[in-house]
């Protein structure tokens, strides 16, 4: 807390003090209709709400820096009227006290000439004329710090801090300012030296936004106040809190933990004795049309004068504290006809650049002419459409030796299209961004829709950095790298592996992708067992693939079924070249051996019955999975059959050929000792397959 400021005590105090400032409120409200204020009050006292407190403009510069707010004679009659009758000799309706002479530093006060048995009253006025400052701004002060207008016997203690002078929240008071003359003078030095010169205090800036603690304690926040005067900053560093909703909500009461009084007691007793603390008495009066931000620039619209003249009057435009002055002179016959005496000559309308990248914090006043003070009448903050460009990469692939970068820029400063840089390494190409994108126009309506790009330029084989840039035009900011990607160019023969190689029977199944890099277009694959090829096209889906290779799209998938040969086979597929250049490319070999080869199977079983010889067993080819044919020979009579039977043993042996290959036949025979043979026979590569020969006797 500033010198001189003492509203709310340290932490631990904290209640005392807030219960003893409270009580000053409630004995302000309940004696103000006792309180004598003829030839003192400015305007009569109204009932007042929270609602009406101005957190950035608690009192006009008028009202504060008076001189000769009250006549000696006015302060002790109000003194008298205020305290009712006094039980000691401290109270202020009956105080005397000898005062030295005295100049304080700074240059802000004039010298005070001492005198034996001074009154408050006279006290008060003094002070009033050497500071400039209204002595209800003293008075004020003097109740909400001790309350001791309403104090009919105030001890001495109180007296020796009676404006709060030199007594932080966190320590102990200064002994240099006690005594009731002490505070008073000292106390009207610091709250003129708070404003004049304005240089010597920076820490709240008049005109603009400053953060206001609600509580010395941190932990209860604090609030954006835009501070309209040196006035209402001289009582923020007095008092550097402003009242929460709580202490708003009960004028007359406690709030809760966080709430702080200080400044929401003046505000209150000043309105209950004296009237409005912020009476406007020829302010200047206006409207604000338009307050609205534009790409890299501000418009402000809308009408101003003064009452006191028909003059056109200046009008100031700050926005983030740079300022720009003009004078509010077209033509607005609205405001003629409303105010005759004042003609049309006060309407305004300018467009003014971004000073700042940001939130741009616009305050518009009107200057005042003759009796009153400048007005602030408005300090909306707009969104800052100033700055650097912005954009975005959506994509940037390669293919075929060309490079095709699309995404969107802008500069905030301007609705027009700007240019795009590209490099690709350390070449660079530019363009304009102004393809159409409505998604980009949807999101940011003021710059319109035409700020895409869809570029495409070449690119050697290899890997590479592609940086897009995009470049400033207007306003403020520079050159912004958007952004950077690696990108990987792939030309000249075709590209591809082989994923897997399958053995079925009498065959293999080969799978894999490939690509020519010069194309987006699927290309053959020609795949060989030992000496055997087939040509196929690698046009299936393999999504994969176009995540790895986005410019190519993802048809380049094959799976080729090739012959088998019997024994290991070497199995190589190969890329095909269809656009120059390149030449086609060996993806992989593998050495797999295939299901192929003459019939395998056995005759296990043989019987004889009745003329006639039963055979059985099983049989498949290799090259197949279909049943085969089997010949049973008794003798040189030969028979045919097919070996179709289910056989689950088999299946469950080989299990590429399945069950259906068993056999269980019967054929004639003649009486006697006969030669009986079965053979399996070949459909593909090998010979025909002798499974066993037995000798049987017929009866």
């Amino acid at each position: 807390m500033l010198r001189g400021q003492s509203e709310g005590g340290d932490v631990v105090n904290r209640y005392s003090r807030i219960r003893r400032i409270v009580a000053g409120v409630v004995a302000a409200v309940l004696t103000v209709a006792l309180v004598d204020l003829s030839g003192v009050a400015t305007a009569p006292a109204e009932a007042i709400t929270g609602s009406d407190f101005d957190a950035g403009y608690i009192i006009s510069d008028q009202n504060f820096y008076n001189g000769s707010a009250m006549s000696e004679a006015e302060i002790q009659r109000f003194l008298e009227t205020a305290v009712g009758s006094c039980a000691n000799s401290n109270c202020l309706a009956a105080y005397r006290a000898d005062t030295p002479t005295r100049t304080w530093s700074f240059g802000t006060c004039s010298t005070y000439h001492g005198a034996a048995g001074e009154s408050a009253a006279r006290i008060i006025f003094k002070v009033q004329q050497a500071c400039g400052l209204s002595a209800k701004v003293i008075l004020v002060t003097l109740q909400k710090e001790q309350t001791l207008l309403t104090n009919r016997a105030p001890s001495d203690g109180i007296m020796r801090k009676a404006m709060g002078y030199g007594c932080p929240d966190t320590s102990e008071c200064d002994s240099t300012y006690y005594g009731f003359f002490n505070q008073v003078f000292a106390a009207g030095r610091q709250l003129t030296w708070y404003g004049n010169p304005a240089g010597s205090f920076t820490s709240i800036r008049v005109g603009q936004a400053n953060s206001i603690r609600y509580n010395p304690d941190a932990g209860c926040g604090s609030k954006s106040v835009v501070v309209q005067n040196k006035a209402t900053a001289a009582l923020y560093y007095y008092t550097p809190y402003t009242p929460n909703a709580p202490a708003l909500a009960n004028l007359s009461g406690l709030g809760d933990y966080c709430s702080a009084y200080g400044n929401r007691n003046f505000w209150v007793f000043y309105n209950q004795w004296f009237g409005s603390p912020t009476g406007d008495f020829g302010n200047p009066v206006a409207n604000l049309d338009v307050v609205a931000a534009s790409p890299g620039h501000v418009r402000v619209a809308g009408w101003a004068f003064d009452p006191d003249t028909a003059a056109s009057i200046q009008v100031h435009i700050y926005i983030n504290g740079h300022g720009t002055a003009i004078v509010a002179n077209n033509n607005r016959p609205d405001v003629g006809a409303t105010w005759p005496s004042v003609g049309s000559a006060h309407g305004f309308d300018v467009t003014i650049p971004m000073p700042t990248e940001g939130p741009q914090t616009v305050c518009v006043w009107g200057i005042n002419l003759g009796p009153g003070q400048n007005k602030l009448f408005g300090c909306p903050v707009l969104p800052g459409l100033t700055g650097s460009p912005s954009g975005v990469i959506d994509v940037a692939t390669a293919f075929g030796g060309q490079l095709t970068v699309r995404g969107w820029t802008f500069d905030p400063d301007t609705a027009a299209s700007t240019p795009v840089h590209i490099y690709v390494g350390t070449t660079g190409y530019a363009f304009t961004a102004d393809d159409v994108r409505d998604d980009f126009g949807a999101t940011y309506p003021q710059y319109g829709n035409k700020h895409g790009f869809t570029r495409t330029m070449p690119i050697p084989p290899g890997t590479h950095t592609v940086c897009v840039y995009g470049i400033n035009t207007a306003g403020l900011g520079a050159n912004r790298q958007i952004g950077c990607r690696t990108v990987t160019s792939y030309s000249g023969a075709p590209l591809g592996v082989v994923d897997s190689v399958v053995a079925k029977p009498g065959s293999f199944d080969v799978s894999g992708w490939t690509f020519d890099p010069d194309t987006t277009a699927s290309n053959p694959v020609h795949v060989y067992a030992n000496a055997r090829g087939v040509a196929g096209t690698a046009d299936q889906p393999r999504d994969d693939v176009a995540a790895v290779y986005p410019g190519y799209g993802n048809l380049h998938g094959y799976t080729v079924n090739v012959p088998a040969s019997p024994g290991m086979n070497t199995v190589c597929a190969y890329g095909i070249e269809i656009a120059a250049p390149g030449a086609n490319r060996g993806l992989a070999c593998r050495n797999v051996v295939g299901m192929s080869g003459p019939p395998v199977g056995v005759f296990d079983a043989v019987k004889v019955e009745n003329g006639s010889i039963t055979v059985g067993g099983w049989v498949y080819d290799p090259d197949t999975a279909a049943p085969i044919q089997v010949h049973v020979y008794v003798g040189s009579s030969g028979y045919a059959f097919t070996a179709d039977e289910a056989r689950p043993d088999v299946g469950a042996a080989y299990p590429a050929y399945g069950p259906s290959h068993g056999y269980n036949e019967t054929v004639p025979a003649t009486p006697g000792a006969h030669n009986v043979c079965v053979y399996g026979i070949n459909i593909a590569s090998g010979d025909n397959v002798l499974l066993r020969c037995t000798q049987v006797n017929v009866p």
